[in-house]
């Protein structure tokens, strides 16, 4: 039984591809391919067509599909799902009063040495029960959905050993398995050193090595693997160690890279062919040209130097030479605590110097990139995943990032699934999932 959904009277179809690309780099991310007065058709979870209503043939859509979906889009834009390619949302509890704390002027580290940082939040993940954990964070993943998300990376390193690393990566892979939105599960053991191995840092990357990443290959629960290189976090030689360890187990490598120095980061990511290198404040000529002459995603993280009020990353400077850039939420406790992706795309506009048009391409086609999904994920193109939403009424797409405070998003298609539907007034009408 073939079921399909139709969008007509769309004002306007954004990122559609008819050639599909798997990422877009300098120049080229000031463009943006759209159709105006246009349809798009959904059957069994792909798109299937798309173009302008003048070439709709719905005689023939309708005979096509015995469950068919019409939904009438006048007034609004349809636009593929964003894909945000660095989070954390796998978590415990809060950090709040550490907010409050940086309000008023304590440092990271005086924040640390108070049992803040991310070893409060180990320390709350390993008194959470893996249900519990399980279900504070599918809560994260409906309101990310609700925000127009339709594929996610989440991260590993609330653990900080073995039982509660493999803790967390369970959770994202019952995550994966219960909700529609396309889920990828990075391993960050290495996201920060445990207080027990303070002074022995070599012994903490050795259990790393030896005992995690052998049974998390095992037990199939992570696409990646991760490592914070940078100051006063690991180092490039424990980063090449557990990155060599990780591709022996057939894991690809992600990297935390640059965020608080010119720590050579960038370069190792792209020594080691990491899919992305992420946040990347501190990013020089030398890191630009590493990048260049690789298949290595740059991805910029402006919720977290915006809540922490750290220096912005050089993305003009960056797009200028020619590279792609992807923008990720980081949503986490610490420093990033939203999947907002519209907010980041104001973000991109705002602080990052970002045209909208870049910021569109850097939180799809670059994004899906940055999680291997740009095949499937990204773009409006036939035989991509039917992910998807519409707007409410809205008089362009540059309006998206302007109007930063806004719920614009009216309809969530995932998988070619009619996630939420609201009407005008924002009065409920239906779920089918």
């Amino acid at each position: 039984m073939r079921r399909g959904i139709l969008i007509k009277n769309i004002r306007c179809l954004v990122q559609t591809e008819d050639v599909p690309r798997l990422k877009v780099c300098g120049n080229e991310m000031s463009e943006l391919n759209t159709i105006t007065d246009a349809y798009l058709y959904l059957s069994d979870g792909v798109i299937s067509e798309f173009g302008k209503m003048s070439d709709l043939d719905s005689g023939r859509i309708s005979s096509n599909d015995t469950m068919l979906q019409i939904l009438d889009a006048s007034g609004r834009f349809v636009f593929p799902s964003f894909c945000d390619s660095h989070t954390h949302l796998v978590y415990a509890g809060s950090r709040e009063k550490e907010y409050t704390d940086k309000i008023r002027g304590l440092s990271y580290e005086e924040i640390a040495k108070r049992g803040g940082g991310i070893l409060n939040s180990a320390l709350r993940l390993h008194e959470t029960s893996e249900d519990e954990l399980f279900n504070q964070s599918i809560l994260r993943i409906n309101e990310i959905v609700g925000f127009g998300t339709g594929a996610v990376e989440i991260k590993s390193g609330y653990g900080l050993n073995t039982g509660d690393e493999l803790k967390m990566l369970r959770v994202i892979k019952r995550i994966r398995n219960s909700s529609l939105i396309e889920v990828k599960a990075t391993f960050l053991g290495a996201h920060a050193v445990p207080g027990e191995f303070k002074n022995n840092r070599d012994k903490y990357v050795d259990i790393i090595i030896n005992e995690m990443i052998p049974v998390i290959a095992s037990e199939d629960l992570a696409d990646y693997i991760d490592v914070f290189c940078d100051q006063g976090f690991f180092s490039v030689e424990d980063t090449e160690r557990i990155l060599m360890a990780g591709i022996k187990y057939g894991l690809t490598a992600k990297l935390h890279a640059n965020e608080l120095g010119y720590t050579g980061g960038i370069q190792t990511g792209v020594k080691y062919n990491a899919l992305s290198v992420d946040h990347l404040e501190y990013t020089g000529d030398n890191e630009i040209a590493a990048l260049l002459g690789s298949d290595t995603m740059p991805t910029l993280l402006p919720g977290a130097s915006f809540f922490l009020g750290m220096p912005e990353p050089p993305a003009r400077k960056m797009i200028n030479a020619g590279l792609p850039l992807a923008l990720a939420s980081d949503y986490n406790p610490g420093s990033s605590p939203s999947g907002n992706m519209k907010y980041i795309m104001s973000l991109g506009c705002i602080r990052l110097r970002m045209l909208p048009e870049e910021v569109i391409n850097a939180v799809t086609i670059n994004s899906a990139y940055a999680m291997g999904l740009s095949e499937t994920h990204g773009s409006i193109a036939l035989g991509k995943v039917a992910n998807v939403f519409i707007t409410k009424e809205i008089p362009s797409y540059e309006f998206m990032p302007y109007a930063f405070g806004s719920n614009l998003i009216e309809t969530v298609i995932l998988k070619g699934n009619i996630i939420s539907l609201w009407d005008n007034n924002r009065k409920y009408m239906g779920i089918n999932n």
